[in-house]
């Protein structure tokens, strides 16, 4: 887009986009094509006298500002076209002049002295100030004319909007008179309405109020006292401890046996399945002291929600009766702006009755459990008492079993040790005889060497490789290969008598292994578990 800017007409298309809260228009300068930004701000809110501005507090909004704000001036535009007529929405930005003589220079239409702190003052001449552009210049001389045409269709929109005007606040105050009867009987009628239903809401409160009030004056009558039946459960969970106690022990010495002693055997499996039951049955007792406590804490809090629904049904009551007496002329009444639309409900009718009723069946059925309680104790507390005794005396069978495993394996490895024993003493003696013959070679190999370097310093052609110098040279080979094997014998039997020396520290350490562990379950666990700790449990 081409940009004249000598001229002052606006060299610029139309965009719809411009129209926004903040306008920007730009305009060209004496100075080059650098553009001033012009903000048009335009107040689009309502300014009528009879705005919601200070009514009464019933007709106050809910939330935001009570007065609406208001955004005064009309359309401005700071920057008019200095051609044109000041029209009355449009606001002139007035400039100081420089201070210098006004000359024919400075009335040129592109002329800009220097040194000027504002902009010149320039008066376009339409004939001869558009020289550039002449068309624009005719259409700025015609751009405020209107046709007769225009001017008189401007009037009959006038009287025709008087006319509609006139009939559309006639209409509004006959509809006014009749909206105002409408509302007095509509009121009225919704006065007698809300007090006729609060008279039913007492009934229904009182109603619910007499029914709470006798069920818990029956849990209250009804519920014993669960100090003796704590009691018993807590004895039990306390005579557990001794056997439980004795397990533990024995595992924690059967955790002293070495090697491969710590077999999981039979006994350890009973030890744990003990410890696991004996667990299993505190756990039990511990569930049904939890039982009793929680059963406890309920019909408490059964009892809580009947007092705390009686209160509120009481306060209710109160509140609903000073309600249902209240009329037009009543004192204290004030306005609340907005409370129509604050909703504090948590129920409605249906579930406010079914909340009462839930919680009277709650209370029913907690003075039902109580019994039910009682014989679930006795119960558990027998079953538990068998099943320590059978677990006791399985592990107890189990030891037995399993100290005469370790004798009888003892003994075996008694008589290996021994076997060994006297074949390391076999093996010592056959290492002996083996040094011995090797020792023995030496000399037959020296003298056979002897022999052939005493032949070596034979002169001459006597140097001859006879059968003698060939049966030496074999006498040697034959000595030094004897030797070999006979060092290799000597290596495996000192192999096989330090695989014999370690069979033996290895039974000697599983015989102090199996010592230890037979001492163990004999000594230190049977001796804890000779006698029942727990004869008198459980028995009241």
């Amino acid at each position: 887009m081409k940009f004249f800017k000598d001229v002052y007409i606006e060299n610029r298309l139309f965009d719809h986009r411009l129209v926004k809260n903040d306008l920007i228009d730009q305009w060209p300068t004496e100075k080059g094509n650098k553009y001033v930004e012009r903000k048009d701000h335009r107040n689009l809110m309502e300014s009528y006298p009879w705005s919601t501005a200070g009514a009464p507090p019933c007709m106050e909004p809910v939330s935001g500002p009570s007065v609406p704000p208001r955004v005064g001036t009309s359309y401005q535009t700071a920057h008019p076209h200095p051609w044109r007529p000041t029209l009355s929405y449009e606001m002139i930005e007035v400039k100081n002049l420089a201070e210098q003589p006004v000359t024919n220079q400075l009335v040129k239409p592109t002329f800009a002295p220097a040194n000027m702190t504002t902009e010149p003052l320039t008066f376009p001449n339409l004939v001869t100030g558009f020289h550039r552009n002449p068309q624009h210049a005719a259409r700025a001389a015609l751009y405020t004319r209107y046709t007769p045409g225009e001017w008189a269709n401007n009037n009959l929109s006038k009287y025709a909007e008087s006319n509609i005007n006139r009939n559309q606040s006639e209409r509004l105050r006959n509809d006014a008179v009749r909206l105002m009867r409408e509302t007095d009987e509509k009121t009225a009628q919704g006065q007698r309405d809300a007090g006729r239903r609060l008279g039913e809401r007492i009934t229904d409160v009182t109603f619910w109020r007499n029914e709470l009030n006798t069920e818990m004056e029956k849990l209250v009558s009804e519920s014993s006292a669960f100090s003796e039946l704590k009691r018993k459960c807590g004895k039990a969970m306390l005579d557990l401890e001794a056997p439980l106690h004795i397990a533990q022990e024995c595992l924690y010495h059967r955790e002293g046996r070495a090697g491969v002693e710590k077999v999981h055997d039979c006994v350890e499996k009973a030890l744990l399945l003990e410890i696991d039951n004996l667990r299993n049955s505190r756990d039990k007792l511990k569930e049904l002291h939890e039982r009793i406590t929680n059963q406890a804490h309920d019909c408490r809090a059964a009892q809580h929600l009947l007092e705390e629904d009686v209160s509120g049904k009481e306060s209710t009551l109160g509140i609903d009766s000073v309600c249902h007496q209240l009329n037009n002329y009543s004192r204290g009444l004030a306005y609340y702006g907005g409370i129509e639309k604050y909703d504090p409900s948590v129920s409605t009718q249906e579930s406010w009755a079914e909340a009462s009723s839930q919680r009277v069946s709650r209370s029913q059925a907690e003075r039902a459990k109580l019994s039910q309680l009682r014989s679930d104790a006795e119960a558990t507390v027998n079953a538990i008492a068998t099943s320590v005794w059978d677990h006791w005396n399985n592990t107890n069978n189990a030891f037995d079993r399993r100290s005469q495993e370790m004798a009888e394996s003892k003994n075996k490895i008694q008589l290996h040790l021994h076997k060994t024993q006297q074949e390391l003493f076999d093996l010592e003696k056959h290492i002996f005889l083996l040094q011995k013959a090797i020792q023995d070679k030496s000399n037959p190999l020296k003298v056979a060497q002897t022999r052939l370097e005493a032949r070596s310093h034979r002169p001459g052609v006597e140097l001859c490789k006879d059968y003698a110098q060939l049966r030496l040279t074999q006498e040697v080979e034959d000595i030094k290969g004897v030797v070999n094997n006979l060092h290799h014998k000597l290596q495996e039997a000192e192999a096989q008598h330090q695989s014999l020396l370690k069979t033996r520290a290895s039974l000697e350490s599983d015989l102090r292994n199996k010592v230890n562990a037979l001492f163990i379950d004999r000594e230190k666990c049977m001796g804890l578990r000779r006698s029942f700790p727990v004869d008198n449990m459980i028995k009241y």
